[in-house]
């Protein structure tokens, strides 16, 4: 018994993800809306097409997880480097089977959802949980990263799929998944419903509000977006999170969920 306390307590102080509060929501939101703004930035704007704009960020994606997996503690710089690392990946990858590959939306956020729900389930079944409580060995991280790559490429793709397929507009998009998210705060609020299954379902609904976010504010006015510069917009969501981040207590800590972990 003490012994199980103790290695519940030592996992505990080598939690390697921060604590989920409303300033994690927010750099989160910013981090996705950057991920859009940033890979159409390399994408279009550079004119290097979806697949050599996916070579690059998978590239950065795969050093900033070996950076945070070999961390030895929660570093709020890596790990927020390494969410951002994802939604950029997640944006290239997505265009790249939905335009070039001619997947489609529907196919595509089809597919991905099949995988997002294929890695909780084989990450339950080893672990015995997908709480981020648990979320301090490599092990796990990986499963952690994999679920949360799967989840901001399948953001892309629905954030796309709601604008363009279904006629919402990226506003239309944005106000659809903003929503969303308000239910799920209500239903963490109000209600006795897994708190890691609401973390998980808010967590992937902030990609596509970030996807049409940042296209509404990087497409063309013709197609219905505020035509500002994609650089330029990027560059602002990174100072922008950086200075939440200094200025927001980044802790290292566990889903309010631990004894419900499920």
């Amino acid at each position: 018994m003490v012994k199980t306390i103790m290695d519940e307590s030592r996992r505990d102080a080598l939690s390697k993800v921060p604590e989920v509060t409303l300033g994690f929501w927010i750099i989160k939101v910013l981090a996705t809306t950057l991920g859009e703004t940033g890979g159409d930035a390399v994408t279009m704007s550079m004119n290097l097409g979806y697949a050599v704009g996916t070579l690059i960020f998978s590239g950065v994606f795969v050093l900033a997880v070996t950076a945070q997996v070999r961390m030895k503690s929660f570093n709020p710089y890596i790990y927020w480097l390494t969410i951002v690392a994802t939604t950029t990946v997640g944006t290239t990858m997505a265009d790249l089977a939905d335009r070039s590959f001619g997947i489609g939306y529907a196919g595509g956020s089809s597919l991905l959802l099949a995988l997002l729900f294929g890695s909780l389930a084989v990450w339950r079944w080893s672990e015995g949980s997908v709480s981020v409580a648990t979320v301090s060995t490599p092990r796990v991280e990986a499963f952690y990263w994999t679920t949360i790559l799967f989840s901001q490429t399948l953001g892309t793709a629905l954030g796309d799929w709601m604008a363009d397929t279904n006629g919402f507009g990226f506003g239309g998009g944005a106000a659809v998944f903003g929503a969303a998210i308000l239910v799920t705060a209500l239903l963490y609020q109000f209600t006795s419903i897994s708190r890691v299954t609401l973390f998980w379902a808010t967590f992937i609904l902030t990609r596509p509000l970030g996807a049409t976010v940042g296209d509404l504010l990087d497409k063309p006015h013709e197609l219905g977006g505020l035509a500002l510069s994609r650089t330029y917009a990027s560059a602002v969501l990174m100072v922008a999170i950086l200075s939440l981040i200094v200025l927001i207590p980044q802790r290292a800590g566990l889903h309010p969920s631990k004894k419900a972990a499920s």
